[in-house]
């Protein structure tokens, strides 16, 4: 927990990889190397991407590889650290097929997503698993004949998809309730995905799913570059909160640059959004920052330059050293939260720890 801040600050792992190989034990000491100059820092938690593998890996290998690796993080001194996961559907694990053999699998495959979150959870209260896992990541529809579908078409086109989704989703959610994780859906840029683009098309999705609880994650690079401005960010956040925290869909917020790079110093509004947030948000901050590191590198055609990770690339400017731009985005946040509180606390006192 920031000392600064009373909030719990998460940093992800998109930083340095897409892919933490648990099978791989050579590569699990160089995420430790990381955790531990992360948690040097002052961070309480990490976002670690739980990357898909080929069909034919049996789920209860994935789990059995990821639950050794979370013991080689407890032997190495991290038991405490929080870890949340982000997952992504693939279109052969797709729950918003027309095809029911098509969406069994993908709810087995969520499961597994769910079990591995749980294991590297261990004894934390409601790990996280979020991501865009409605509808396969990236995988654009065209018609019969090739061309692209868009616009009014690909919200008719996602009508019945998410209609075949619901049912999954929401026995995942009865799963995940089980399970002790908490569910937080995040809608994804129209450039990278289809929809769901919107903090809005998530919880209008999420009213049909009624059994146990789901949430929302609100990522402000997507809320940037992809929602329809500052009055219907403040109409959704008050939409998904629910001060019963059974019933709250705030799941999740990702701090994040509209460029997805450096975050001390970017294009965010933080006044807008932390005003909103801060009153009424109980869980933790997400940094979330992509590196210029394969598949992110050609997939979000990046032109900047790596951040340099020590220990994995050839040393660099200190300005552009991963643990660098990892402090300073931790210093910003707290920094933006203290301005905010300052502010309001002029109206109401601010609430003690979450």
């Amino acid at each position: 927990m920031s000392p600064a801040t009373n909030r719990e600050i998460y940093f992800s792992f998109f930083m340095f990889t897409a892919d933490l190989q648990p099978e791989n034990t050579s590569y699990t000491q160089v995420l430790i190397r990381h955790l531990d100059e992360l948690a040097k820092r002052g961070f309480d938690g990490v976002d670690l991407h739980i990357a898909a593998r080929a069909a034919t890996v049996k789920h209860s290998d994935e789990i059995e590889s990821y639950r050794r690796l979370k013991k080689a993080f407890d032997d190495a001194g991290f038991k405490n650290m929080k870890f949340a996961t982000n997952v992504v559907t693939t279109q052969f694990f797709d729950p918003t097929s027309p095809y029911k053999e098509q969406r069994d699998r993908a709810l087995l495959y969520l499961k597994s997503r769910v079990d591995i979150t749980s294991v590297l959870g261990g004894d934390s209260n409601e790990p996280i698993m979020s991501g865009p896992f409605i509808y396969p990541y990236g995988a654009f529809p065209f018609t019969d004949l090739g061309e692209p579908i868009w616009s009014d078409a690909l919200l008719d086109w996602m009508r019945p998809r998410y209609q075949a989704a619901q049912p999954i989703i929401e026995e995942l959610t009865v799963y995940a309730q089980k399970k002790g994780v908490k569910l937080a859906i995040e809608p994804v840029k129209s450039w990278e995905t289809p929809p769901p683009n919107m903090v809005s098309e998530v919880l209008n999705f999420l009213d049909g799913v009624k059994k146990a609880p789901c949430g929302v994650t609100v990522d402000t690079a997507q809320v940037l570059m992809e929602s329809q401005g500052p009055v219907v960010f403040k109409e959704n956040v008050a939409r998904a909160f629910n001060p019963d925290p059974h019933k709250d869909r705030l799941s999740y917020i990702h701090i994040s640059a509209p460029d997805r790079g450096a975050i001390h110093d970017s294009w965010i509004p933080w006044d807008i959004m932390l005003r909103e947030l801060e009153p009424i948000y109980r869980g933790p901050y997400l940094l979330e920052v992509f590196n210029a590191i394969p598949p992110f590198d050609s997939s979000m055609r990046m032109t900047r330059r790596r951040f340099w990770r020590p220990g994995e690339d050839p040393d660099g400017p200190t300005e552009l050293s991963a643990y660098y731009i990892a402090e300073a985005a931790l210093k910003e946040l707290q920094t933006r939260i203290d301005r905010v509180w300052h502010d309001l606390s002029k109206r109401s006192p601010r609430p003690g720890k979450v």
